[in-house]
C-alpha cells in the first residue's frame, strides 16, 4: 500500500515536471505537481485514503526535510552577520504584508459569502412563482 501511495505522489511530481516543461511557467515543478494533486483530490479523481498514509508520514517528519537547508546556512554565517539588519527587516515587512493581504482576502470572501446567503434567504433576484 505504501508503494502505491508513493507512486501516486511521485506521479503528480512527474506531472508537475511535465507541465512546467511544456508551458514554461516559472513555478517550481514540485509546487505545480502538488497543485495538480490538490485538484485531483478536490474533484475526487484521487481518493484521500490513496495517499493518506504517506502524506501523514511526510507531514509528521517535515522538520527532517529542513536539515539540509539549515546545515547549508552554516556556510553563510559571515554574510548573515553582515546583512542581519536587512534580513530581519525584509522578514518583518514581508510577514506583515502577507498577514495584511490574507486578512483582506478573508474579509472580502466573507462579505461575498454573507451577501449570497442573505440574497438566498430573501429570494431576491429569483423569479416569482
Amino acid at each position: 500500500m505504501v508503494i502505491l501511495q508513493l507512486a501516486i505522489i511521485f506521479a503528480f511530481l512527474g506531472l508537475g515536471e511535465i507541465i512546467v516543461a511544456v508551458t514554461g511557467i516559472p513555478i517550481p515543478s514540485s509546487i505545480m505537481g502538488m497543485l495538480a494533486l490538490v485538484l485531483a483530490l478536490q474533484f475526487k479523481i484521487v481518493r484521500p485514503r490513496w495517499v493518506s498514509g504517506v502524506s501523514q508520514f511526510l507531514t509528521n517528519n517535515l522538520g527532517f526535510f529542513f536539515i539540509p537547508a539549515g546545515v547549508s546556512l552554516m556556510l553563510y554565517f559571515d554574510v548573515i552577520a553582515q546583512e542581519w539588519l536587512a534580513i530581519v527587516v525584509a522578514a518583518a515587512v514581508s510577514t506583515a504584508i502577507v498577514i495584511l493581504v490574507t486578512g483582506r482576502v478573508h474579509q472580502y470572501i466573507r462579505r461575498g459569502l454573507s451577501r449570497s446567503t442573505t440574497t438566498d434567504k430573501n429570494n431576491v433576484g429569483l423569479p416569482a412563482k
